[in-house]
């Protein structure tokens, strides 16, 4: 107990929580339903245009935040009209994003030789994160956006489950299949949007991939891994920032996406192990 009230005497840590556990509920509930739509991909290329985004804002002399949100947004919602469950546009989505980052790179060369000078860790901050630098403004904001993204997300749950296992009979149903995929993809927006300065554009796909698929090999009642995705999400978070703390030496990034990996990694192999023991009982109970 005297370990963690000297912990939250910092208030860089409190803040750190109050972001990364909003942050951590909002990625483990939005990745539930990335992980099962098949839309990891797109995950991951928003991480390349919020880098982008990012880049931008700053460039203009923005803050990036704005460029964050707008980018993120807009391609969430590009890519949710143009319906990218089919998977036939995979290397032309694929090279546009690719193309993306190189646009990002070409902003952050502006930005280095005519903006850098007030903020020169803002590429490395974007990246990878920065979790312990969040203030109190920054984590009261993340708690909100995140509250506000998690409300709409839980109000579009049943149709967009329902759209998620079989759209066919969603659409004609009367569910708006495509308008639903293009409001789910502008919240995932919003979350790595909102991920990024914590964590960071380039490892945020870990943090919405990782639970929710540790959570699908857990359990395979739909509602049961959409909660447990958050709780694992959440647990990588505080855990993540626990062991940062204590070793000064491990980014807070790194070690939030080694707990989710482990969740993961211990989630498949007690799937494996529960389907070997299913399998031997099954052959002696016929034997």
């Amino acid at each position: 107990m005297s370990a963690l009230n000297g912990m939250f005497s910092h208030p860089f840590l409190v803040h750190a929580f109050l972001a990364g556990t909003a942050v951590a509920v909002l990625c483990g509930l939005a990745g539930y339903f990335l992980v099962q739509r098949g839309e990891v991909f797109a995950g991951d290329a928003l991480g390349h245009v919020a880098y982008t985004g990012a880049m931008a804002a700053l460039a203009l002399g923005l803050s990036p935040r704005i460029g964050l949100f707008a980018a993120t947004i807009a391609a969430g919602c590009a890519l949710g009209l143009g319906g990218i469950r089919g998977g036939t546009d995979d290397v032309a989505i694929g090279s546009f994003f690719a193309w993306m980052l190189g646009l990002g790179v070409l902003f952050l060369t502006y930005f280095t030789t005519h903006h850098s000078t007030g903020n020169g860790n803002a590429n490395v901050n974007v990246l990878f994160g920065s979790i312990f630098g969040i203030n109190a403004t920054a984590a009261a904001t993340a708690a909100l956006v995140a509250a506000a993204a998690v409300g709409v997300l839980l109000l579009i749950a049943r149709p967009l489950l329902f759209a998620t296992i079989d759209p066919a009979v969603a659409r004609a149903s009367g569910v708006p299949v495509r308008i639903l995929g293009a409001v789910f993809l502008a919240l995932v927006g919003i979350t790595v949007a909102e991920a990024t300065p914590l964590v960071g554009a380039v490892v945020v796909l870990g943090l919405l991939a990782a639970p929710a698929a540790a959570a699908a090999r857990l359990t395979n009642r739909p509602w049961t891994a959409f909660w447990l995705s958050a709780a694992l999400s959440l647990l990588s978070v505080w855990t993540g920032i626990i062991l940062s703390y204590e070793i000064p030496v491990a980014p807070a990034s790194f070690t939030i996406m080694a707990v989710a990996t482990s969740c993961y990694l211990a989630a498949f192999l007690f799937d494996r192990f529960r389907g070997h023991r299913s399998h031997a009982t099954t052959g002696l109970s016929i034997s």
